[in-house]
């Protein structure tokens, strides 16, 4: 029946419902209630098709009528039919024998139990989520990062450590960080979900029923499995082997941290006093209920938020390794919550995605930034290389000798590069050596910051088309 989205308890279904609703209605199709039944139904009808071809009596004719059996099921008589059986499964069963063809009745869930079942169909789904949902939606973050690594990737900014300034990179580099990142994981989730397993091997794993039924059980089991796409887990008792999904769910967990670190990055460079880059912002959207001015970084802090209540159920996935002998039901509501897990992480993706489609640099406030870095010396940045050039040079106390330039300069309120080439000698020391290393006008060297960045620019490019290429081929 249809709910009022107002009685609604998860914020999931109503909140991020009604804003991601395009992802909200992909998901459905894989983790919702009516997505448990239906793939249920799926695997039922495989194992009447994996009978039937080893006896060679599955024709064209009987197959197609097998699939419509499987997509005709109805979810309310299912319901309804659980409310005499107080079994789920059972309830399915019961429903699917009224819709087979007549020939095959005997054989639904015959040599199976509700695990078989349950596993396989729970694979399926969270492969074809992984698979259909999430990936694109990953692969869509990957490739917005990519463009704006390429576009900054010549951007100057001051780089941090410890939420002080450091010395300057490139915008592209640092958005670079992410794309590698976030792009060895996306990799590591598409193999993950290839690894998901089925089963087919009753009660306790040992194939007890089946064999009852067929000369080669395993056989039976691989054969039910391959209509489903999936292979059988190496060993199961009556369930599979829980470390297929817990290690596709805790590279998902990897990735979600990834983009839980982006997106404090991106609300800390939108602070006043930082300004470098800046979320788009509806002409009609408002950041305060009080202050009209505001322009809050919210969807960033969105997904921080999203990590931060979905990032522990981690926890739980490794709790639900734990089942007594052969199985207990300790998982029954807890596994329950892997969709929620998927949708959570799915909404902070998409959220991400936005942001990150419309996130904009603010060139002239990274260069604000990056020339007045240094502490209380401007040009302070510049410190290091001409430390690093003047040790090259042979001086022994290279760092002592700057440091006190860097005091100096602070003293008489100049700039570091003014300070410096006070300081004949040592300033003529260090553009030899620049001059042996191929830098041009190596006596404007220490007066534009932005020129001691490495190879920041290169990397930002590098990895920005590597996995732009990656990705564009998949």
């Amino acid at each position: 029946m249809s709910r009022d989205i107002f009685l609604n308890i998860s914020p999931l279904d109503h909140r991020y419902s009604v804003s991601e609703t395009a992802v909200f209605e992909s998901l459905s199709a894989y983790i919702s209630e009516r997505a448990v039944v239906r793939y249920c139904a799926r695997a039922e009808i495989a194992l009447i098709k994996a009978r039937l071809a080893l006896r060679n009596q599955l024709t064209a004719p009987l197959r197609s009528a097998l699939d419509r059996a499987a997509s005709a099921v109805d979810l309310d008589a299912v319901y309804a039919e659980e409310e005499k059986t107080k079994h789920n499964i059972r309830a399915l069963v019961n429903v699917l024998k009224q819709i087979v063809p007549a020939g095959t009745v005997h054989l639904v869930h015959l040599g199976a139990t509700s695990v078989d079942i349950l596993d396989t169909a729970l694979s399926m789904r969270v492969r074809d989520c992984v698979r259909r949902v999430i990936l694109p939606l990953l692969k869509g973050l990957e490739q917005n990062l990519c463009a704006i690594a390429l576009r900054e990737a010549e951007t100057p900014q001051v780089g941090r450590t410890h939420g002080q300034h450091a010395v300057p990179i490139t915008f592209g580099f640092a958005v670079a960080e992410y794309v590698s990142r976030l792009g060895k994981s996306i990799l590591e989730i598409e193999r993950r979900a290839g690894e998901l397993k089925g089963k087919l091997a009753g009660p306790v794993g040992a194939y007890n029923g089946t064999a009852m039924l067929v000369r080669d059980p395993e056989e039976l089991e691989k054969r039910y499995l391959a209509y489903l796409g999936l292979k059988p887990s190496e060993h199961s008792t009556q369930l599979v082997e829980p470390e297929y999904l817990l290690r596709l769910l805790l590279e998902l967990n990897v990735a979600f941290g990834v983009i839980a670190n982006l997106a404090d990055d991106l609300r800390n460079l939108q602070r006043s006093e930082i300004g470098e880059v800046f979320e788009q912002f509806g002409s009609g959207q408002v950041g305060s209920s009080t202050m009209p001015q505001k322009r809050n970084p919210w969807n960033s802090e969105h997904v921080k938020s999203l990590w931060k209540a979905f990032a522990p159920r981690v926890i739980t996935f490794f709790m639900d390794q734990i089942s007594e002998h052969q199985r207990d039901l300790s998982n029954s509501a807890s596994g329950r919550f892997v969709a929620d897990y998927l949708a959570g992480f799915s909404f902070a993706v998409e959220r991400m995605k936005s942001v990150t489609a419309d996130l904009r640099a603010d060139r002239e406030g990274m260069t604000r930034n990056l020339n007045s870095a240094g502490g209380k010396v401007k040009g302070g940045v510049l410190a290091e290389p001409a430390y690093l050039l003047l040790s090259e040079a042979g001086i022994a106390d290279a760092h002592e000798l700057i440091r006190k330039i860097t005091l100096e300069a602070e003293r008489t309120g100049s700039s570091f590069f003014d300070a410096l080439s006070a300081h004949a000698d040592t300033f003529a020391l260090i553009t030899a050596q620049l001059e042996k290393l191929g830098v041009s006008d190596p006596a404007s060297f220490f007066a534009c910051p932005e020129r001691y960045r490495g190879l920041a620019a290169e990397k930002a490019k590098g990895i920005a088309e590597k996995y732009g290429n990656i990705f564009a081929e998949r």
